[in-house]
């Protein structure tokens, strides 16, 4: 499980905001928000009624100016600052949907002038906890990329939804200022550095092929499971605690749904990587896909 509360954030309101999500199978994301205010503590304190009075909390309100953080609800439930995509509740989809509203405004990107400190870290670390990965999967208002994608998006990106914030801000900044990821986790910079590789397929198709009927853990080719693995964990499919090496029958059902998000179906969604899909999960978690 990943964090639900955030330590050293402010308690705003009642801690009920939302519910169980709808489609805990899809990735996890985190969503931006602007709230089109100042900043500094009277904003802090008037945007945080405004937005309980209105009932659109979302789950964390972020100060750029005096890195203060505050908290609504709990991560692992539903907020409610999006609009719903025709019958698709857009709060709800995914493990979880994280939404921060920065106390700023989409026309000066909060990231050109911002004090990250030790609450955006914590706020990043425990969104990094549900295994969303530090890859910006905003692209227009595609449905595709909102259910298939996990990662970070803007309002802007979201179905359904008409707002443009939170801007040109600088994803590269989100990420570095949230330093690097503890191991284990998913989606920093420290698992990027890791999955920064070219694997084999056909190793990882032979591991797929032997480990689930060896011996619990066995690994024939751990070297080249394991970015298949984390990246298969980054995209919600794979417990983290099974990113372990072992191509094994754990592995191959995440695999199968990988496959059934890519558009493959019967047969063809059998958990055995072939190269289209692995060199899809390739190019979004950093590793190449060799012979």
């Amino acid at each position: 499980m990943g964090t639900a509360w955030i330590p050293g954030a402010v308690r705003l309101g009642d801690g009920a905001i939302g519910g169980p999500m709808d489609t805990p199978e899809l990735p996890p994301r985190v969503v931006w928000h602007t709230t089109e205010s100042g900043a500094g503590n009277a904003a802090f304190a008037s945007v945080g009624a405004y937005l309980i009075r209105q009932g659109s909390e979302p789950h964390l309100l972020y100060d750029p100016t005096t890195d203060r953080l505050g908290q609504f609800g709990p991560l692992d439930r539903s907020a409610r600052a999006l609009r719903n995509d025709g019958d698709t509740r857009t709060n709800r989809t995914g493990r979880v949907c994280v939404q921060i509203e920065v106390l700023a405004r989409a026309a000066t990107p909060f990231t050109s002038y911002w004090k990250p400190g030790p609450n955006f870290r914590a706020l990043m670390a425990a969104a990094r906890s549900w295994g969303v990965p530090d890859v910006w999967a905003g692209r227009e208002r595609s449905r595709t990329d909102w259910r298939g994608r996990g990662g970070h998006f803007g309002h802007v990106n979201v179905p359904g939804n008409d707002h443009w914030d939170p801007g040109r801000i600088d994803p590269a900044r989100l990420f570095a200022a949230a330093g690097a990821a503890k191991a284990g986790g998913t989606g920093g910079a420290a698992d990027r550095s890791r999955l920064r590789s070219v694997i084999s397929l056909a190793r990882v198709l032979a591991a797929a092929r032997t480990d689930p009927a060896a011996a619990q853990g066995a690994a024939a080719h751990r070297a080249d499971v394991l970015p298949v693995e984390k990246a298969l964990a980054a995209e919600g499919l794979l417990p983290a605690e099974w990113a372990d090496g072992s191509f094994g029958t754990r592995t191959v059902t995440a695999y199968a749904a990988w496959q059934r998000r890519c558009g493959y179906t019967g047969a063809d969604a059998d958990g055995m990587p072939g190269r289209t899909t692995l060199d899809r999960l390739g190019r979004a978690h950093g590793f190449q896909v060799g012979a």
